[in-house]
């Protein structure tokens, strides 16, 4: 750990050693209209947040000229709806299954229309494999934006139910900064600042901006911490006309164990033989074995570069090395339908541990071109996108290593570390190595506005001392929006996306093929005139191919011959009527594995309304509101490992409310936020491998900020 610790301490001085941070400041500096730092200010109301060139789509285009469906959760969505993780900030997303498996410490999970989303930093994909590195905290981000679909084109190997973009802060125009404290349910503390300056003398040269926090947590688990340190330091520079360089640096350190305990079925969806019940928030592990510690380092570098009056040149490159040190107790698996615990609540004590690495260096470089060819505007986009990812876990597994009573725990006889670790073997070394060229042109003739692109990807897995894959594909995209009288602009698109699959394929005795995805979506956008809001409605046919189908294998010509299919439609409003702020969402999926039987932990239906009222006045400063979130229903499948049958596991749906109080005077900032605030009880999912996973409890948090 400590020459990622070093690397960060030697960028943050090469940062703050610019001669221009000493200059002296000028008092006759202020904002201009339009600064980027207006929206900073905790009383600015927006609908919703404003796409860029580092975006999802890599584009300043408006939202609501994109042929896309888009979501975005701004800084004042975490802040009003008492966001604390990136998960939490997606439950109010349509399309979006926030936290499929419960409260978690160990990561976001969110799928974007039934499907696992990547997710991706100011471009570049961020996530790697599973548990290597630290988790992303939301006061060092802007805003979160869900391009859903297939994204191929622009991004290259993905998931086609769409991916999750985080916007880093960057500095601004304005010196300004906050510190803010919290303290929260389960003796959560966290004292964090953001601090921007734009260098005295040289406002629009030089900017420099200094995000931090500290955290130490506990969380609904026993025994399970969520402690966390970041500091984010970022610096923009504009050394002549046309050109912009910002470096963006994160050091983060997480110490904290894994929310996820994994309990039996028997007494929490199923009753047990003595009637007994486990405590949804038992802790099943070992106190002096379990830890989720990580740390991470990231540098990313981005520069715009004004070529001429119709083209511009951009880049974004990144360097991430992370660890984590995973250790975890919990009880056995036996297979699909086998208890796990005995009729007395005795089960078996397994351990696991893993030394966990990744190490990324990637770039995304493009031309880009705004002109026109008679009466058609055009905005064309030509890249190449590179990345090289290693991924290292050296893992020990030590079953039945104990007993654990699930009704009444004791945690004496854990095996310790070290004799864990006895059992450690050095696992692969794996290398994915990509390139990817793209085309796109985003094309506005009159009310028209169409885009097509076309990505060409190679990419190359291998595992050291092992076997070697290559894949290559192209991807396609198109869309068609019209901009209608009275703010209404329908839309049409196709888009296209593959995700390589290592291995061989055991009838044909070939190298298995990428699977592959399509989209078609048609829908509304809305934007009334006189109105600050913004309706979207639309409707998708993904379909999922080249996977494995267990019911294709006897007599077929692959074991890829599986489909999936996913079919829905999503409504999402957001609006701003004078004091009152609403967004609303509403979701509906059709989502089916090769086996014509519901993918695992999404609901049919999903809900939600939030609500939030700025007093006027003499309650000038003060806003109250709150919401309702409702998922339905979902299931998990599988084969019975007891007789062969098909065994399915279901939870009901849950409603759950939200409130929000706030106050602002002078430069002060008061806000107390309470979710699932009458502390329902319930399963996110429950799996036929034998495990259930409870949802969020009750958390209110309080918070003061001061500004500077």
């Amino acid at each position: 750990m400590k020459p990622i610790f070093a690397a960060t301490t030697a960028t943050l001085a090469l940062i703050l050693s610019t001669p221009a941070l000493a200059q002296t400041a000028d008092p006759e500096t202020g904002a201009e209209t339009g600064d980027p730092a207006d929206e900073n200010d905790g009383r600015t109301i927006v609908v919703t947040g404003a796409l860029t060139d580092f975006g999802a789509t890599k584009s300043d285009t408006p939202i609501v000229e994109t042929a896309r469906s888009i979501s975005i959760e701004t800084e004042q969505d975490f802040e009003e709806k008492g966001a604390q993780s990136l998960d939490d900030a997606l439950t109010y997303s349509a399309g979006v299954t926030a936290e499929p498996f419960g409260f978690s410490t160990r990561g976001d999970f969110a799928q974007v229309r039934g499907l696992d989303a990547p997710e991706y930093r100011d471009n570049l994909q961020y996530l790697f494999g599973f548990y290597n590195t630290t988790r992303q905290d939301i006061y060092t981000l802007e805003q979160v934006e869900v391009l859903k679909g297939p994204a191929s084109v622009l991004y290259g190997a993905g998931s086609p139910g769409g991916i999750i973009n985080v916007v880093t802060k960057r500095p601004h125009g304005v010196t300004e900064g906050e510190v803010r404290l919290d303290y929260g349910s389960f003796d959560r503390k966290q004292i964090a600042t953001d601090i921007n300056i734009a260098i005295p003398g040289a406002e629009d040269k030089a900017q420099f901006r200094f995000v931090g926090l500290l955290r130490d947590a506990d969380t609904q688990i026993d025994e399970v911490n969520d402690d966390k340190f970041v500091i984010a330091p970022a610096l923009t520079l504009r050394p002549a006309d046309g050109t912009e360089v910002t470096i963006l640096a994160n050091y983060s350190d997480q110490n904290s164990d894994t929310a996820h305990q994994f309990l039996p079925v028997t007494g929490t969806l199923f009753p047990s033989v003595s009637g007994d019940e486990i405590d949804p928030y038992e802790y099943m592990g070992a106190p002096e074995f379990n830890a989720y510690d990580t740390e991470s380092f990231a540098l990313t570098l981005i520069l715009e570069q004004q070529l001429s009056e119709a083209f511009s040149f951009e880049a974004v490159g990144r360097y991430v090395d992370s660890q984590a040190d995973y250790r975890q107790a919990w009880i056995a698996f036996r297979g699909n339908g086998v208890p796990r615990i005995d009729a007395n609540g005795d089960g078996a004590w397994t351990f696991y541990l893993a030394d966990n690495r990744s190490e990324q260096l990637a770039v995304d470089a493009r031309l880009r071109g705004e002109f026109s060819t008679g009466p058609i505007d055009h905005e064309v986009l030509v890249g190449v996108q590179a990345q090289d990812v290693f991924t290292d876990s050296d893992t020990a597994y030590l079953f039945a290593a104990g007993t654990l009573n699930v009704f009444d725990p004791t945690y004496a006889g854990a095996p310790t570390v070290e004799q864990v670790r006895q059992f450690q073997g050095n696992g692969p070394r794996n290398y994915v190595d990509s390139v990817g060229y793209y085309i796109s042109d985003q094309m506005s003739w009159g009310s028209l506005v169409a885009n097509a692109g076309v990505r060409f990807d190679d990419v190359t897995n291998s595992v050291e001392n092992g076997t070697t894959q290559k894949d290559d594909a192209t991807s396609l995209s198109f869309g068609l929006l019209w901009r209608g009288p009275a703010g209404i602009s329908p839309y049409v698109s196709y888009a296209e996306s593959f995700e390589p699959v290592v291995g061989i394929d055991t009838i044909t005795n070939q190298q298995l093929k990428p699977q592959e995805g399509r989209q078609y979506e048609a829908g509304i956008k809305w934007q009334p005139t006189g109105i600050n809001a913004l309706v979207t409605v639309s409707a998708f046919d993904i379909e999922v191919s080249n996977l494995p189908n267990p019911n294709s294998l006897v007599g077929g010509n692959s074991q890829q011959e599986g489909v999936s299919k996913v079919r829905g439609f999503e409504a999402e409003a957001n609006a701003l009527i004078g004091g009152l702020r609403i967004d609303g969402n509403l979701s509906y999926l059709d989502a089916e594995d090769p086996n014509g039987l519901p993918l695992t932990s999404i609901s049919d239906w999903q809900a939600s309304l939030f609500a939030l009222y700025n007093f006027q006045g003499a309650l000038d400063g003060l806003s109250f509101g709150g919401g309702v979130r409702y998922v339905g229903g979902n299931e998990s499948n599988g084969i019975s490992a007891i007789n062969g049958d098909l065994l399915t596991y279901r939870v009901d749906g849950r409603t759950v409310g939200d409130l929000s109080l706030g106050y602002d005077f002078d430069r002060f900032q008061l806000r107390v936020t309470a979710r699932n605030v009458t502390n329902e009880e319930y399963y996110s999912v429950c799996l036929v491998r034998g495990d259930c996973f409870p949802g969020e409890k009750r958390s209110i948090n309080g918070s003061l900020t001061v500004a500077f």
